[in-house]
């Protein structure tokens, strides 16, 4: 599956968040989104980029942005790894990786020499108009925000 480009329209989508409420894209028309695949809850690598995300939370919704995180895991799953770690954006279930293929973030993985189909960490900055800004394949968990801010020249 082809990552979307920078300049295209961002794909509109909705799935149920860790409350079981339904969350799109089209409630974050006017704002900045930042659009976050990952492959599991509670995992190290995605904790940390969760948890890198939540530490610069305040800072930023000050330059505008809003965050959603999507993944296959559930509703159940998604509310668990937001309480533990006091996560204050929404993250959607995709069971059936809708969403995760519409943005080209599933596909192709190796493992141990065997290929299966998984999530492909990948991040969306979406414009206030539903327009993809910059598009991340490479993605420092650790460091997410500082890497957001420093492609988009905001820091």
């Amino acid at each position: 599956m082809a990552y979307l480009k920078e300049g295209a329209a961002a794909p509109v989508f909705s799935g149920k968040d860790q409350d079981g409420k339904t969350v799109g894209l089209k409630d974050y028309i006017g704002q900045k989104v930042i659009l976050y695949f990952y492959p599991k809850d509670d995992t190290p690598g995605c904790t940390a980029e969760a948890c890198n995300l939540r530490d610069n939370y305040e800072g930023l919704i000050s330059k505008g942005f809003a965050i959603i995180g999507v993944s296959p895991d559930s509703e159940k799953s998604h509310a668990k790894f937001r309480n533990k770690y006091t996560l204050p954006f929404s993250l959607i279930a995709d069971p059936e990786a809708k969403v995760l293929k519409a943005y080209g973030a599933w596909g192709e993985k190796k493992m141990y020499g065997k290929s299966y189909k998984g999530v492909l960490r990948t991040t969306y900055v979406i414009d206030e108009q539903g327009k993809i800004m910059k598009v991340f394949t490479k993605v420092d968990t650790r460091n997410h925000t500082q890497q957001i801010l420093t492609e988009l020249g905001l820091n």
